[in-house]
């Protein structure tokens, strides 16, 4: 089946997202930092089982194809990034579906599936942290000046964004995901993981270079039954 490339109006912005397959089960992917449908999640709408799943992998406002707006980072970017996913998929009258959510997608996931319990059906994350420590900030400040990003990363975004974008966005994301530590506990979710009723598969890399595996160990201790 082919993969389809659309936008449509939610919360006041234009979202774009890819769709394909018709099964049952519907399936929303959500990208990390920076990223879009297309650049995180290419494999994944190409070979994910598509009698079983409808896919749908999304741009969150500011990112990929969903510019204009410019992306920002207000205190509440994953609330909103949340908010914007599930209306996203009720706009294209999903009644439930299940989230796989990498990296800030995987935090924007937790929210998601903790604050619209209903409507979420599955949740597998991997690479997402429900804090923010000084080791963080300190690892995030390493990735800032994307100059020295490795070729193989960075291409894909320069050619998605332009240089200026990728660069100014990356330095807006560090400063924004640092803001995070002054919490206390450095939280971003933590007291919603309780509340996350979904089965729930956590997956980590061992040698995940942004985020170290005891945020994993954090988010599966929390969420009741999880993987």
């Amino acid at each position: 089946t082919s993969i389809t490339s659309a936008k449509i109006q939610v919360n006041g912005v234009h979202l774009h997202y890819q769709q394909t397959g018709e099964g049952s089960h519907a399936v929303l992917l959500l990208p990390g930092m920076l990223g879009s449908g297309q650049t995180d999640f290419g494999p994944q709408l190409k070979s994910m089982n598509k009698q079983l799943f409808t896919v749908v992998a999304w741009d969150p406002r500011g990112y990929g194809k969903s510019i204009p707006p410019s992306r920002d980072f207000p205190p509440d970017f994953f609330e909103r990034d949340a908010k914007d996913a599930v209306d996203l998929m009720q706009a294209l009258k999903f009644k439930k579906f299940s989230l796989l959510g990498w990296s800030d997608g995987g935090i924007t996931a937790l929210i998601a599936a903790a604050r619209y319990p209903n409507l979420i059906h599955k949740l597998v994350v991997w690479g997402a942290n429900a804090s923010v420590t000084q080791e963080d900030v300190r690892i995030y400040n390493g990735i800032r000046d994307v100059s020295k990003w490795s070729e193989k990363v960075k291409k894909p975004l320069e050619e998605l964004y332009g240089h200026k974008y990728f660069a100014e966005t990356c330095e807006a994301w560090v400063d924004g995901i640092s803001r995070f530590a002054e919490n206390s506990d450095g939280n971003i979710c933590q007291q919603l993981l309780p509340d996350i009723k979904c089965p729930t598969f956590i997956i980590h890399g061992e040698k995940d270079p942004l985020v170290p595996q005891a945020h994993a160990e954090y988010i599966h201790k929390h969420i009741k039954g999880s993987r």
